[in-house]
């Protein structure tokens, strides 16, 4: 897409943001889709061919299985303003690629000893047993090629931050308020095993397919060869696609896998929207600095910003996927009967959800490689919040059996800002055996930080 191209455009995927989700085009452009129909209606002739079904062809060549192939391993724009042509005239988009097979078999020097066989292009088939099988290969091939991916790279950006800072203590903010210190590592390495986990999750999927006609039933394919093991034959081509074969079916595959797919990206986008929301605080705090791109410009106004545009972005397109991917599993496995047209618009916005899910990806990537521990505004939280240590000293009074030992930290404590030197006299105040005395003379904020350097590493340690 050319500027002018870019800046008509509607949807900011294909405008603004165009040069970035230009990868996903492969997968999810009117183009691929076609090309992908053009795909499983090869493989459907080729599967009744090498089942004996087509009498005026037998069994074919390897040429002939090459050349049937390259219609679609080769299509190419001018092939789809060819389809494009046909289907102004049919309105209807798959029998287009019919239509656009059938000439190929007469116009294709390679092809003519097929042109007998035409018939058998479609043959017994809906659109819907074309148009899920192409969805099915474009949605596993963009998760497998692209956004897996995107996601391990992120993971891995993590992973190297919670273990470079695994040992860094900070304080922790629960409700907002000054909480028992952890370290900084250790809270990234919780988003990097939520995500790891999540990614797992969408990785696991498989993607259901059928071809079994127009209500699901076998009708037309049973009538004209009552002997053949439909189901099976059926079985094995959605298989070889690389689809899980979906055996029982109204006209329409029910979308349930597309459902769990949508659902698993949701549940991924959303630790990724909460780890977006965590490091913009931490910027704030000052926690995090971000590293200075000369040429960029924080402010119209004020010249010293450095924005944290790039989590911002990550969380604006976030929403926008989340919703619509949200509306997709709920609307597409809902349909009315053996068939209504409701899902074949909704399915066209597969792409826009997950492209909106790709550019927070990217998005956050790219802040992920900007970001510093800020050392000293760290430590100088920790210095000024000794009153964190009430958790310790209540605990080992409850482990030396002192009564109401929680009460009277609470009172002493409670909404208290406390320094290394009053800490020391509240500590020998406390009445406890000297052991325990000595234990909580010696802590300090950035020593009570309890397994969380190991917890980092450990529940890092698969990457």
């Amino acid at each position: 897409m050319d500027e002018t191209q870019s800046l008509m455009a509607i949807s900011p995927l294909d405008g603004r943001y165009a040069k970035q989700s230009t990868p996903l085009s492969d997968y999810f452009s009117e183009f691929a889709l076609i090309r992908a129909r053009l795909r499983v209606e090869v493989a459907w002739f080729i599967a009744l061919a090498e089942n004996g079904l087509i009498a005026s062809v037998g069994e074919l060549s390897d040429a002939q299985v090459t050349a049937l192939n390259r219609i679609w391993s080769e299509f190419d724009l001018t092939d789809a303003q060819r389809i494009k042509a046909l289907e102004a005239v049919t309105n209807h988009d798959v029998k287009a690629c019919e239509y656009f097979l059938r000439d190929c078999f007469t116009d294709r020097i390679e092809l003519a000893s097929l042109h007998g066989a035409r018939e058998f292009i479609h043959f017994a088939a809906t659109s819907e047993d074309i148009n899920n099988l192409s969805y099915g290969l474009l949605l596993r091939s963009c998760i497998d090629e692209q956004l897996l991916p995107s996601m391990k790279d992120l993971v891995k950006s993590l992973v190297e931050f919670a273990n470079a800072h695994a040992d860094l203590p900070m304080l922790s903010r629960t409700h907002g308020q000054s909480a028992s210190p952890t370290t900084l590592g250790k809270e990234f390495a919780v988003f990097a095993h939520r995500f790891k986990v999540a990614l797992d999750d969408i990785q696991a999927l498989s993607m259901p397919g059928k071809i079994n006609g127009a209500v699901g039933n076998f009708n037309a394919h049973h009538l004209a060869f009552p002997n053949v093991d439909w189901e099976h034959l059926s079985f094995e081509l959605v298989r070889s696609l690389g689809l899980a074969p979906q055996q029982l079916t109204t006209q329409i595959e029910p979308h349930d896998g597309i459902a769990r797919l949508c659902h698993a990206i949701q549940r991924c986008n959303s630790v990724l929207q909460d780890m977006n929301r965590d490091i913009w605080g931490y910027i704030s705090l000052g926690y995090l600095k971000q590293r200075r791109v000369d040429t960029e410009t924080g402010s119209s106004t004020m010249p010293h910003k450095i924005n944290p545009i790039d989590f911002e972005n990550s969380e604006g397109n976030l929403g926008i996927a989340n919703a619509i991917l949200a509306h997709l599993a709920e609307k597409l496995p809902v349909s009315r009967w053996q068939r209504d047209l409701s899902d074949s618009t909704s399915m066209r916005n597969l792409g826009v959800g997950i492209g909106h899910t790709w550019l927070a990806l990217k998005s956050a990537q790219r802040g992920l490689e900007k970001i510093n521990a800020n050392q000293e505004v760290i430590a100088d939280d920790l210095e000024g919040a000794w009153e964190v240590l009430a958790e310790a000293a209540q605990t080992l009074m409850r482990r030396e059996g002192v009564a109401d030992g929680y009460e009277r930290l609470k009172s002493l404590t409670r909404g208290e800002r406390l320094t290394q030197a009053s800490w020391r006299r509240l500590v020998e105040s406390l009445g406890l055996p000297e052991e325990s005395t000595a234990q909580l003379a010696q802590l300090n904020p950035s020593t009570y930080i309890g397994l969380a350097a190991e917890l980092a590493r450990k529940h890092t340690s698969w990457e």
